[in-house]
């Protein structure tokens, strides 16, 4: 009898741990609130783009947040933040997501990631009154180059990495490493294939001919770590968009 009272009374601890577990997740609290919250810099083109006179966003990631909400049947709130505080306000619950981010080994000692859905690779792009001055990656990685890169990104952490010799020009969000490119106080940035080609088709800048690409980066949404309610779901939402074609679609919408 005694050993039956044991039994029942950890059953009904793991329901009641398993309804706790439930209750803290993301996931409750969006069906229960009907909102939302992801998080988004609003400054890599074409994934996240804030207008500033409207306070409003526009993008691939953008896209994928809203049909997120959809599916989920409840309001999107974009929460404004920087790649520097990007993983620090999900983890604090600042927002429930962010849009796109690389996945890297930093990032998952804090955060979880959902399953990746694009990826990107790395280049470094100058302006074309510089393009004779750079035939590959070791001419970048000279004393007197100006290398520039924003803090708290990815990019900085390759830059470090790749051009130790260069002179690292590290400027904090918004202000972005390709403004300081464009505005002569640089002469070099680095970015995706993705941002790259906007930029290329926007102002003219160029990839360093002769720099292969680099560091090829899974792309994904950040996530609580813990609240593994939350990431099945959103794991789960990825794989059914996948296999409905809604991502390569989304792909081809901005020029993906």
């Amino acid at each position: 009898m005694n050993r039956l009272f044991k039994a029942a009374a950890v059953a009904v601890l793991g329901l009641t741990l398993s309804g706790a577990a439930q209750a803290q997740s993301a996931l409750n609290e969006i069906l229960q609130t009907g909102v939302l919250k992801v998080g988004t810099t609003g400054d890599w083109n074409p994934m996240s783009v804030r207008d500033p006179a409207t306070n409003s966003y526009k993008g691939f990631d953008i896209d994928i947040m809203t049909e997120l909400a959809t599916d989920l049947g409840v309001e999107v709130e974009f929460v404004p933040t920087d790649w520097k505080t990007l993983v620090n306000g999900v983890v604090a619950g600042q927002y429930h997501i962010t849009g796109s981010a690389s996945i890297s080994p930093a990032r998952m000692k804090a955060a979880g990631f959902s399953e990746s859905y694009i990826s990107v690779e790395i280049y470094p792009f100058t302006i074309k009154e510089n393009a004779g001055k750079f035939a590959d990656h070791d001419a970048i990685n000279q004393p007197g180059v100006k290398v520039a890169t924003t803090l708290g990104t990815t990019f900085e952490k390759l830059v470090r990495e790749w051009y130790p010799n260069a002179d690292i020009k590290v400027v904090e969000a918004p202000a972005r490493g390709y403004q300081e490119v464009l505005a002569g106080r640089a002469d070099v940035f680095i970015t995706s294939n993705i941002e790259g080609s906007t930029l290329e088709e926007k102002f003219g800048v160029m990839r360093v001919e002769g720099a292969e690409a680099r560091s090829p980066t899974p792309i994904a949404m950040l996530l609580p770590q813990t609240d593994q309610v939350w990431i099945n779901y959103v794991n789960n939402w990825v794989k059914v968009k996948k296999a409905k074609g809604f991502f390569e679609t989304n792909k081809a919408n901005w020029g993906l």
